[in-house]
C-alpha cells in the first residue's frame, strides 16, 4: 500500500511535468531553462516530503524556509549563491501562478515572497583599439584564419551570443541587404544589421575559406570546424581565447565580451536604448539599461583623465 509521502511525491511530480509541458509547448522556453526548472521543482518536492507537506498546501513561510535553507546551506551542501536563489524564487513564482490558473490552488503563496537582491557586476568591455587588435589577430590567408576573422567580425558587428553565432546558417546572412537573422533564447528570431567590415570578411571567408573546410555539400551552418561540421561552443571559446591571447587580451576576454562591447559602443555612440534592446534580443529593457550605466562609467573615466580641472 502506498504511503502518504509516496502519494504526495507522485502528485508533485505530475504537477511539475504538467507545468513543464506548459512552459515548453505554450511558452516555448528553451531546453536549458526547462531542465533548470525541473531540477529546482524536484528539489522543492523533496523539501516538501521532508516536511510532510504538498505543493497545494505550502504557504509563504514554508516556501521562505526552503529558500533560506538553500541560502544558509544544509545537508552538507555549501550555501547557494544569490543568483541561484533568485532563479529558484522566480521558478516557484511561475509554478504557483500556473497552479492558480489551473485551479489547483486558490491562493498564490509566493505573491508576497521576496527574493534576495542580486548585485550585478558590470561586464568587461573592450576599447575600440582593443577591438581592432583582436579582429586583426587572425592574420593569415589560410581557411581557418579567414573563418576566425569573419566569426569575430560578425560577433562584434551583431552582438551575437555564442549559441547564436555557432547556430548561424548561410541562409541567415543576407550580405546584399546587410542583415543577419539571429535565433536567440527560446528560439526567438530577430533581425540585426551587419556592417561593411563584417560583410567583407564573410564574403572572403565564403569565397576562399569555407569551401576548403566543408566536406559535405548539405552542411548549412556558416561557421564550420576542421572536419566540416558546425562549430561547438567549446570550439568557439577556443577560437576567441586563442586570438585574444595573440592580441594581449587573454585575461579579460570571452565570447560574451564581444556582445557586451557591441552594446556599450552603440550606446556610447548615441544609439537609442530601445534599438539596442531589439538588436540584443532582450525581453526586458532593464537588462539593456545595464549598458547605459557602463557607458556612463566609461565616459566618467575619460572625463576625469582628460579635463584639466576635473581633479584637484
Amino acid at each position: 500500500m502506498a504511503t502518504v509521502s509516496s502519494l504526495q511525491s507522485a502528485n508533485h511530480t505530475k504537477l511539475v511535468l504538467d507545468f513543464l509541458a506548459y512552459l515548453e509547448f505554450e511558452r516555448g522556453l528553451a531546453r536549458n531553462t526547462l531542465d533548470a526548472y525541473r531540477t529546482d521543482l524536484l528539489q522543492f518536492g523533496q523539501f516538501l516530503d521532508a516536511h510532510d507537506a504538498a505543493a497545494q498546501g505550502a504557504d509563504g513561510p514554508l516556501i521562505s524556509e526552503f529558500l533560506t535553507g538553500l541560502a544558509d546551506g544544509h545537508d552538507g551542501r555549501p550555501p547557494a549563491s544569490t543568483a541561484t536563489i533568485h532563479r529558484k524564487t522566480a521558478c516557484l513564482r511561475s509554478f504557483y501562478r500556473h497552479l492558480r490558473r489551473e485551479g489547483v490552488v486558490s491562493d498564490d503563496p509566493t505573491a508576497t515572497l521576496s527574493a534576495p537582491r542580486r548585485g550585478r557586476k558590470l561586464p568587461r568591455v573592450l576599447t575600440r583599439g582593443e577591438v581592432t587588435r583582436l579582429l586583426a589577430a587572425p592574420a593569415g590567408d589560410d581557411p581557418a584564419s579567414l573563418r576566425d576573422r569573419a566569426l569575430l567580425e560578425v560577433m562584434y558587428a551583431c552582438g551575437l551570443r555564442a549559441s547564436e553565432a555557432i547556430g548561424l546558417e548561410i541562409a541567415d546572412v543576407d550580405l546584399e541587404q546587410q542583415i543577419v537573422k539571429a535565433r536567440g533564447k527560446g528560439s526567438k528570431e530577430r533581425i540585426v544589421p551587419i556592417g561593411s567590415s563584417a560583410t567583407a570578411a564573410v564574403r572572403v571567408y565564403l569565397a576562399g575559406g569555407r569551401p576548403a573546410l566543408v566536406h559535405a555539400s548539405n552542411e548549412a551552418h556558416l561557421f564550420v570546424n576542421y572536419r566540416g561540421g558546425s562549430l561547438t561552443r567549446q570550439g568557439l571559446y577556443k577560437i576567441v581565447r586563442r586570438h585574444a591571447q595573440t592580441a594581449g587580451l587573454a585575461d579579460r576576454m570571452s565570447p560574451h565580451t564581444l556582445r557586451h562591447t557591441f552594446a556599450t559602443h552603440l550606446l556610447a555612440g548615441g544609439c537609442d536604448l530601445r534599438a539596442v534592446q531589439e538588436m540584443l534580443g532582450h525581453a526586458d529593457v532593464a537588462t539593456t539599461q545595464l549598458y547605459t550605466h557602463l557607458s556612463s562609467e566609461r565616459l566618467k573615466d575619460v572625463y576625469f583623465k582628460a579635463h584639466p580641472r576635473a581633479t584637484a
